[in-house]
């Protein structure tokens, strides 16, 4: 499978974050799309392979400390979400959820 591949490559090429690959490197090398590098990324770490990254691009971890900035950042991601998230539920409260509501069906017939 690709992402044994992926995980192989990465150990054996590029060990360590000063010999990291670009995922455009990496979407050449497997004829795939930047998403699909990613999600193949995301199944191997959860698989417990430290595939780590940084601004240089993904690389398989050489030292704890790669894999812990490698969380440190994704953490960051997280709570970046997070707060969109929490903003987008206090863009709800300038729409009137309780103005009426026609029904689907019929316009306003009474029965």
């Amino acid at each position: 499978m690709q992402e044994e591949r992926l995980a192989e490559l990465l150990e054996r090429y590029h060990s360590g974050e000063s010999n990291a690959a670009t995922s455009r490197e990496l979407e050449c090398v497997f004829s795939i799309k930047g998403i699909e590098v990613r999600q193949m990324v995301n199944r191997l770490r959860r698989k417990g392979i430290p595939i780590a990254s940084s601004g240089s691009g993904y690389f398989y971890a050489a030292t704890e400390q790669e894999v812990r900035a490698t969380i440190a950042h994704l953490t960051r991601r997280i709570s970046g979400i997070a707060a969109a998230i929490a903003g987008l539920n206090r863009s709800l409260e300038q729409f009137d959820t309780a103005q009426t509501r026609l029904p689907l069906e019929g316009g306003d017939a009474v029965e």
